[in-house]
């Protein structure tokens, strides 16, 4: 008897997450934080596959997660929401706003996870920023930093509303994030942190499905008692932020808590927007001292 074919990568992302990448199609993360555990799996995952340092076990003494944030090297970061004292959800409407968070987790004794991760977000800030042209869209509308055209400026860095992208300046002073795993899309695998997860909390596909599931799931959560709503949708289903002004995220999530909860702005927003308030305020600045100096260099003349 023959020996079966081996599968092909597209074959295998079809296995794993049930997708079929498709290039022109935009591809993104939904991240239901009711179900993660904390594992860190994920993290472990992104580094091991785009061999990123270790971040070692220096505690800060101020929560169980070592490794604290996302930086250059650290592109998953599994943020410990640790909350000692039941606290009521203030971010929603109706009665989803009145459920005590008892009904979730014991007083006292409540914690949450997120998977955070670069946003990808529809209307990138950081792409706007960038000088050389090194941070661009790929073909699955995923944000990608082209490492031989980054020059490490840092304007991406200070344009991230969600202090993502960092420039490396321990080492090859570029700017870095996640890429989506651009190298495993484009051979047909699911991206590795995806993959990883024990839990399916970090759920990878089409955008547009995974919108569609995430309202799903968001109305199985609030029949149950629990107050959920997306973030990161920039419609409807958000509630008590707003991410309209990127045009919503293609890495997005369900919440149980407020943003700032979880570290996330309520609505975050392109520095791009300042432009024009800030040349107008600019020359009626020096339009002002301009009148000054004039009417000093008169009243001299006078004198």
């Amino acid at each position: 008897m023959p020996p079966s074919p081996r599968p092909s990568p597209l074959q295998e992302a079809q296995r794993t997450a049930g997708v079929t990448i498709t290039a022109g199609r935009a591809h993104g993360f939904f991240t239901d934080t009711t179900l993660c555990i904390g594992c860190k799996a994920c993290e472990v995952a992104c580094k091991q596959w785009n061999q990123l340092p270790a971040d070692g076990f220096d505690w800060t003494g101020l929560s169980y997660d070592n490794t604290r944030a996302l930086s250059a090297t650290t592109w998953r970061h599994v943020r410990f929401v640790e909350q000692f004292e039941a606290e009521r959800f203030e971010g929603g409407s109706g009665n989803a706003g009145e459920i005590p968070a008892e009904q979730w987790a014991a007083p006292g004794q409540r914690w949450l996870f997120l998977s955070d991760v670069c946003k990808h977000c529809v209307s990138a800030p950081c792409l706007e920023a960038c000088p050389t042209g090194a941070i661009i869209r790929t073909e699955f509308d995923s944000v990608y930093v082209q490492q031989d055209v980054c020059n490490g400026c840092g304007y991406c860095q200070a344009a991230c509303p969600f202090a993502v992208i960092a420039v490396d300046k321990d080492g090859d002073g570029k700017a870095h994030k996640c890429t989506l795993c651009y190298d495993r899309l484009k051979d047909g695998l699911e991206p590795a942190c995806a993959k990883a997860c024990p839990t399916d909390s970090i759920r990878f596909g089409p955008v547009d499905e995974l919108l569609a599931r995430a309202g799903t799931r968001v109305d199985e959560l609030r029949v149950r008692g629990v107050p959920a709503y997306l973030y990161g949708s920039a419609d409807a289903r958000e509630e008590g932020c707003d991410t309209s002004e990127l045009n919503g995220l293609n890495a997005f999530f369900l919440l149980i808590d407020r943003p700032e909860a979880y570290n996330l702005p309520r609505a975050p927003k392109r520095p791009s927007r300042n432009t024009a308030p800030g040349l107008l305020t600019a020359a009626v600045a020096g339009l002002a001292l301009t009148a000054a100096m004039l009417l000093a260099f008169r009243g001299r003349s006078s004198a």
